[in-house]
């Protein structure tokens, strides 16, 4: 069972990346449509482009992901979901493709009301996309997809009263946690007036993302009452308890100008909301359809498991590099790694890498015990942490 679940567990937290990193570039894009004219205005637009630059094609690698792992683990699953909420799905998949062509055509713009027509088209993509995988999710948890080919209906499937409340949820999320990032940056920088004009948009966008988090349980304790069953009970409403903590302490940091620690308690606060939802649901995922019995075969799984962990060595510390030289500046390549601590390849690290790739592929593969599995990925995961610190620290000293 615990190989069994150990994929979606990826695919949550590749949810949980995906909104809120995700969700803050989507947010972004729909400031720069409710900036307002004027000087002021422009500035919000051009700091809301700015701030995408570096990382707006990196956020989609969770969607990538989550769409990929939950294919390979769960196809039944993923193909009732793909074939019923097929409608949703493709339009946040033009979205993703209208918002990626507007910030290119951006630097094209030959004048000031063609910037304005492109970076319209792009906010209302920015407002379309998470709308729509929020309805994608809510006909999810309100069990509306039934298990198989197309058996559920194209539109009454997700255009109902929990989706439609679940992709609201979604854009005031990504408003919200955009508007707390922005203001970090202008902070930082040192612009006290442009980092007070988000901190007002993050402190609006927190209070009606909770109203309307309260509104939902309403929803859908009227629309979805087994849901609702599950979210106050035991282990969800733990998590629920935990995300509203977190959210009143993210409203609290932003009235205090404590912008930094607010990215992570606001980032625990959306987390803690997809967790209560795959708690209250477990171990069910559809209608019927369990986690066991949606599940690949023990070989697919495996071969799942070590793929993640191994693409995670690439995939981490790219990341990582890449959001430290994005929010501390030009640095030294050492620093930009390891944030300002040296860190040194240690001449037992790619042994220690080699033997514990071998156990946890075995332990894995070879072992059927939940205790074997449990081994085998923090096997796994100690692979990833020998294999950072015996290649990265070399690479960028080679880069120096």
């Amino acid at each position: 069972m615990f190989l069994q679940t150990l994929p979606l567990v990826f695919v949550l937290a590749g949810v949980v990346l995906y909104t809120v990193l995700g969700g803050a570039d989507f947010g972004a894009g729909i400031w720069q449509l409710l900036s307002g004219p004027g000087e002021h205005g422009e500035r919000i637009r051009e700091h809301a482009h700015e701030s995408m630059g570096p990382v707006w094609e990196a956020n989609h690698v969770w969607l990538i992901f989550v769409l990929t792992v939950t294919w390979t683990s769960y196809p039944v699953f993923f193909g009732s979901i793909a074939s019923t909420l097929s409608i949703p799905l493709f339009i946040a998949g033009l979205g993703i493709i209208l918002r990626g062509a507007s910030y290119a055509l951006r630097s094209g713009a030959a004048s000031g009301r063609e910037t304005l027509m492109v970076d319209g088209a792009f906010s209302i993509a920015s407002l379309v996309t998470p709308f729509a995988l929020g309805c994608t999710a809510g006909a999810i948890a309100a069990e509306r997809v039934p298990v198989g080919n197309a058996l559920g209906h194209p539109f009454s499937s997700w255009l109902s009263p929990v989706p439609l409340m679940v992709g609201a949820l979604a854009v005031c999320f990504s408003v919200y946690m955009a508007a707390i990032f922005l203001a970090a940056d202008e902070h930082r920088t040192g612009d006290r007036e442009m980092a007070d004009s988000f901190r007002l948009r993050a402190l609006v966008a927190g209070t009606v993302a909770g109203a309307v988090s309260i509104a939902a349980l309403v929803v859908v304790h009227a629309d979805a009452h087994s849901l609702y069953t599950g979210l106050v009970h035991g282990g969800a409403l733990a998590v629920m308890i935990v995300s509203i903590v977190a959210g009143l302490t993210t409203l609290g940091l932003v009235w205090a100008r404590v912008f930094e620690p607010a990215r992570v308690t606001g980032a625990i606060a959306v987390a803690a909301v997809i967790a209560a939802w795959a708690i209250a649901r477990h171990p069910v995922l559809l209608p019927g359809l369990t986690i066991a019995q949606a599940a690949a075969s023990h070989d697919t799984l495996v071969t799942v498991v070590v793929a993640v962990v191994a693409g995670g060595v690439l995939l981490f510390p790219s990341l990582a590099l890449l959001f430290t030289i994005t929010f501390r500046g030009a640095r030294t390549a050492e620093a930009q790694a390891t944030g300002g601590f040296p860190l040194r390849a240690t001449p037992t690290a790619p042994r220690l890498a080699v033997v514990l790739f071998i156990v946890g592929l075995g332990m894995l593969n070879a072992a059927n015990a939940g205790w074997c599995h449990i081994i085998g990925v923090i096997a796994l995961f100690g692979f990833v942490i020998a294999g950072f610190t015996a290649i990265v620290p070399r690479a960028l000293a080679g880069d120096s």
